[in-house]
């Protein structure tokens, strides 16, 4: 029983309509630079926005690995990411669970960019999508665009998984067409 209510619960947490408790007020503005962090993604390897400066980049948080909503994104991601690397934009993923998950969810579904594993809420807290559950914490679905300076460019608040990389690529489009 108790595991059935778990699973209940993530299972909201990617379809999430009750109001969670999450500080959107610590959320950072667009126009200012992204907050910085260091998290570990599905193989390993150490990723910080820096490490995308002179580039577009996609910072998309998600509550949870292998939920329905969750794939649904990733999914979504994963197949526009060649129209996202030809606009100039890099796709990264932060979730709070583990590099193991991260791993076994990046394999399951071919996930061809950075999951990172953010387990001690460091990227979650700073960019303003730390959510509170029924006790548990999740990183609420919440999208950064972020511009080659660093700068957030737009972002997406309650996000829908399958439409936000469609979203993502028309408002990349719209801001590379206005750029000087």
């Amino acid at each position: 029983m108790r595991r059935l209510s778990l699973l209940f619960v993530l299972t909201l947490l990617c379809g999430l309509s009750a109001a969670p408790v999450f500080a959107a007020d610590t959320m950072p503005k667009a126009g200012t630079i992204a907050p910085a962090f260091r998290l570990q993604d599905q193989d390993g390897h150490w990723r910080s926005p820096a490490d995308y400066h002179g580039h577009w980049l996609v910072l998309y948080f998600y509550p949870k690995d292998f939920t329905p909503g969750c794939t649904t994104e990733v999914c979504t991601f994963r197949d526009d990411v060649a129209k996202l690397r030809q606009a100039g934009a890099s796709v990264v993923g932060v979730s709070l669970d583990d590099v193991k998950s991260h791993a076994d969810f990046a394999a399951k579904y071919h996930v061809p960019f950075p999951l990172l594993a953010d387990t001690e809420h460091q990227a979650a807290a700073g960019y303003g999508v730390l959510g509170s559950m029924v006790g548990m914490h999740y990183a609420k679905r919440t999208t950064f665009l972020i511009d080659p300076q660093g700068r957030i460019a737009k972002i997406y608040v309650d996000v829908d998984p399958k439409a936000n990389s469609g979203q993502v690529l028309a408002d990349l489009a719209a801001m590379k067409k206005a750029a000087p």
